[in-house]
């Protein structure tokens, strides 16, 4: 890694691409901070003082600034959302699987309808969050005058906070597209991992705060708690790096063709089947499954009893094993969403067919049905073992949570996104400096 950031730094175009990333990564920090207007701040402290410990992971990827009701407070999660809507809309309709297949137009027409969307969901989301923590008594109209639901001053807090929010969901997207077009890597990934990396240093401070400098145990004590902490960090970054570049090759032999006197192909290749093919889509999809309904009784000041049972916070608890039942059904739904997200994204039939079209076979399996059977029967497999591995990810920390009272706001989910970025970035840079030489070498020729 130090290596491919020696050699792009040699190179100008590439480093002015990481001053340009820096720069609007600092003004994405920036906007995290400043607050939407009529806050009040001891309300607000008061109302959040659970959230951290109740949605972590969402207090995580906004960087804080959802808990500081910042113009950032929904950050780029609207656009996540109309990402994935679009994909499984691109399966579901016809007429959307077809743009996506025709070429780059195709594609920019894709990406302006994820841009509509994304202000949509903001709208929506916006609205709801304005609406239900206002009603908890966060906002001040005037210095010392608390927000009135029943006078004019209501829908003038209500309407400035919607149009704050909503255009810095809007702002944010526009940066992670600049990014994406002037800088390096994918622009959205890129915020999404610098607003996770934000939040890691006040974790890490408070677990050894709590466990190590703030114990009461001896010092010996006090030196294994460290290291035991070091040496599960260390566990996850690396069972997440291997879990990322884990795959699962099948060789592929392509048919011999006569074309005049020569014979051509026969080549042998490889499909390469990703462990984790999903990437962290499916802890995404069963944690926002989960805790939707928390979120919207907690906007409307409601803390019912079944929410305990979807509340990450109470799981794992010796004193409260009842609610663990949510960290089981927990653990089935990434099971669910890792083979229903590969089951859209990768078609055993489709690959099949796309093989026999060129003359490939898999050896000792006929082309055809035993083809898509035999691809779909390793595809289980490694769809299993991927989502094995994202739910031994994803119960660290609330393991951790539940039977050692560490409250970690960052925590597998956290790593795979950090380190899938910075892999991704990487190669991004590599192909950057490559093409670079081969346009000089090509330029001296």
């Amino acid at each position: 890694m130090l290596e491919t950031l020696k050699k792009a730094l040699k190179v100008k175009e590439i480093r002015k691409r990481l001053w340009y990333t820096f720069f609007m990564l600092i003004v994405v920090r920036l906007g995290c901070q400043i607050p939407i207007p009529f806050i009040n701040h001891d309300n607000l402290q008061a109302v959040m003082s659970g959230f951290r410990e109740d949605f972590s992971f969402f207090s995580a990827i906004t960087g804080g600034s959802l808990e500081n009701m910042s113009i950032f407070a929904l950050n780029i999660t609207p656009y996540i959302t109309a990402s994935i809507i679009m994909q499984l809309l691109t399966i579901a309709i016809p007429k959307l699987d077809e743009l996506q297949k025709d070429g780059e137009e195709g594609r920019k027409k894709i990406a302006e309808i994820t841009r509509y969307l994304t202000v949509g969901l903001a709208i929506i989301e916006s609205t709801a969050m304005v609406i239900g923590f206002a009603n908890q008594g966060i906002f001040t109209t005037e210095s010392g005058l608390a927000y009135d639901a029943t006078n004019w001053r209501k829908w003038g807090v209500i309407l400035t906070g919607i149009i704050a929010m909503t255009a810095g969901s809007a702002v944010l997207m526009w940066i992670g597209e600049q990014i994406t077009e002037k800088g390096v890597g994918n622009g959205i990934s890129i915020v999404l991992t610098i607003n996770i990396i934000a939040g890691i240093p006040a974790d890490i401070s408070g677990l050894f705060t709590t466990y190590v400098v703030g114990g009461d145990s001896s010092i010996g004590m006090r030196l294994v708690a460290a290291l035991i902490i070091l040496a599960v960090l260390i566990g996850i970054v690396v069972l997440v790096v291997i879990l990322q570049e884990a795959t699962r090759n099948i060789a592929v032999q392509m048919s011999q063709k006569v074309q005049g006197r020569r014979q051509i192909g026969g080549q042998q290749s490889n499909i390469p089947l990703r462990v984790n093919t999903a990437g962290v889509i499916p802890i995404i999809f069963a944690s926002s499954l989960l805790q939707f309904p928390v979120v919207i009784a907690s906007f409307f000041g409601k803390q019912p009893e079944w929410a305990n049972y979807l509340s990450q916070s109470h799981w794992c608890n010796p004193a409260q094993l009842k609610y663990s039942i949510g960290f089981i059904v927990y653990l089935l739904l990434i099971i669910f969403f890792a083979y229903f997200y590969t089951s859209i994204t990768f078609n055993p039939r489709e690959v099949a067919k796309n093989l026999s079209d060129r003359g490939g076979f898999i050896p000792g399996i006929r082309s055809g049905k035993p083809t898509v059977a035999y691809l779909t029967g390793i595809l289980n497999y490694v769809i299993f073992i991927g989502a094995v591995g994202l739910i031994i990810i994803a119960s660290i920390p609330i393991l951790a949570s539940g039977l050692a009272g560490a409250n970690v706001g960052f925590g597998g989910t956290s790593v795979i996104i950090i380190v899938g970025v910075i892999l991704e970035t990487l190669q991004t840079i590599k192909s950057m400096i490559t093409e670079r030489n081969y346009s000089t070498v090509r330029g001296i020729f």
